[in-house]
């Protein structure tokens, strides 16, 4: 309990002297209470001086970076969730930068005889400095030996201790969430406990990098049949917990437009390329890249786009990537009674709703954009925009399509880069229209019919137990031993528990400190 109370303090006294709270203040508003308690905190520490010619977004990117890893990826995770901090802060933590200063390569090579064994780390025969550094990880290029051929890879490797390091924080940063939706009850829409649990445990998913390795194959797999697009080949024997190692990127950034323009490749064309292989991935695998800005994306010499950094990656079931589908593609026949329809048949919509007026606010966003030249449309906006309308509506947020928007302002921000004139909605045509033809056409029907039928032959001899246990569970109900309420989300739960103790022992130690000083003093 006191390691968390004194990691607790110390993240308030960053929070306090980065500038974090007085930005944050800016924003929303916070209770004086609060921001009375961080000024407190804060004496002694040196304060940054915030430059106030910044928007109030940018000053809080210069605040978290200041404040060390944690606090860099709690910025990136939250420009994922509009829903929480609003569109404008989003767009601006989009910018945050996760650059840092290297680990040694003599502790790089340490931490790979570790993790490899000496069989496969004798097998590198070649290390090079650091490359790029992160708040997770860094990368490195190596040689290593395979069936006798030497082949040139990219090695990343986790920060010694940076597990132990976000845990210490995250949970510190999670009692003091705790504290302040308990105090201030208008801090409750912001979900910050919440928020903080959720990074807590996709930042662990993140630091296994046989979860990234495995991510990276399963994309390599899904497009080794695509033209123009070339995820790097993932070598297992070389990869681990700690390690994750794949083909050296043979290319340049793909912010070196003059440079790729030199290798002989069509800028109008690699623009497009990247937006329908996007769209690919989102719409007929379901599973897509979700931090494709600049810095992740490399073009080789034949005009195919090389990603990297597979630590975010976004899944759309079926329902999600019909939705999406045919939501995109109402609007490029601007139908907008089609995608009311689709949004009714999906049950995102409550059905006492008026179908008509719920088409009039669709075409409320759509016809705006449609007025607009063809380089101010986007389709991240027109998503973002729909959003809002939904929530007037009271349908509830579907998450995975949040990050897919997020993803796409950024895909077709990159695109635009590369050519400013890009038409987003001809570009997309012709991919949505394929996925639509093929979700509806004949070969479909045959196949969901026989996935069906088959599903309920297989379940035939179950059908007896079933019936029991159902039998049961409805004995259960009327009997009132059984609470169907009950959430799923126990770990949650778990947590605001711990949560709650640590905060009555905090006070209690809080008291019996002011005791003590009433005694001596």
């Amino acid at each position: 309990m006191l390691k968390r109370i004194f990691y607790l303090f110390k993240i308030a006294r960053k929070l306090a002297a980065s500038g974090a709270i007085k930005t944050i203040n800016e924003i929303y508003d916070i209770p004086f209470i609060i921001t009375s308690f961080f000024e407190l905190i804060s004496i002694g520490s040196k304060q940054k001086i915030i430059n106030n010619s910044k928007q109030p977004g940018e000053r809080l990117c210069d605040a978290l970076s200041s404040m060390g890893t944690t606090f860099i990826k709690l910025g990136q995770f939250l420009a994922t969730r509009p829903d929480i901090i609003g569109e404008k802060l989003t767009n601006d933590l989009i910018k945050l930068q996760d650059k840092l200063e290297p680990f040694s390569t003599s502790e790089a090579k340490k931490i790979i005889e570790k993790e490899l064994g000496n069989i496969h780390s004798r097998n590198i025969t070649y290390l090079s400095d650091p490359i790029a550094a992160a708040s997770i990880a860094q990368v490195h290029i190596a040689s290593i030996k395979v069936k006798n051929e030497v082949k040139e890879v990219a090695v990343k490797i986790l920060r010694p201790d940076i597990e132990k390091l976000f845990n210490e924080e995250l949970d510190a940063l999670m009692l003091l969430a705790y504290i302040v939706e308990n105090i201030v009850s208008k801090t409750k829409r912001l979900k910050l406990v919440e928020v903080v649990h959720l990074l807590k445990e996709i930042t662990n998913i993140e630091m296994d990098l046989r979860f990234e390795a495995a991510a990276a194959n399963e994309l390599f797999e899904n497009t080794k049949n695509d033209s123009g697009f070339n995820v790097p080949k993932i070598y297992w024997n070389y990869t681990s917990k700690r390690i994750l190692t794949l083909d050296k990127v043979d290319g340049i950034s793909i912010r070196e437009e003059e440079i790729i323009k030199s290798y002989g490749v069509n800028l109008k064309e690699l623009s497009q390329n990247l937006i329908q292989n996007f769209l690919k991935h989102a719409v007929r695998d379901g599973f897509f890249h979700g931090d494709m800005h600049q810095g992740n994306l490399f073009v080789d010499k034949k005009g195919n786009i090389i990603p990297v950094d597979f630590g975010i990656m976004g899944r759309l079931d079926k329902n999600n990537r019909k939705f999406l589908a045919e939501i995109l593609y109402g609007f490029i026949q601007r139908d907008y009674t089609k995608v009311a329809e689709v949004h009714f048949q999906a049950g995102l919509v409550p059905q006492n709703a008026s179908k008509e007026d719920f088409a009039q606010a669709l075409r409320s966003v759509g016809e705006p954009i449609f007025g607009q030249s063809i380089k101010d449309i986007s389709g991240g906006n027109l998503l973002a925009q729909l959003f809002e309308i939904t929530e007037k509506f009271n349908m509830p947020t579907q998450t995975p399509l949040l990050l897919l928007q997020k993803t796409m302002v950024v895909v077709e921000g990159v695109a635009r880069k590369l050519y400013p004139d890009t038409n987003i909605w001809e570009v997309s045509r012709p991919i949505l229209e394929d996925w639509i033809k093929n979700l509806k056409g004949p070969k479909a029907n045959i196949d969901k019919m026989i996935n069906t039928s088959s599903e309920i032959l297989q379940r035939i001899p179950d059908f007896p137990d079933f019936m029991d246990k159902a039998n049961y569970a409805l004995q259960l109900i009327a009997e009132g031993k059984l609470n169907i309420g009950v959430s799923n989300n126990k770990s949650l739960e778990i947590e605001q528990l711990k949560l709650k103790s640590l905060r009555n022992n905090i006070v209690i130690s809080f008291l019996g400190i002011v005791i003590v000083v009433l005694l001596v003093f």
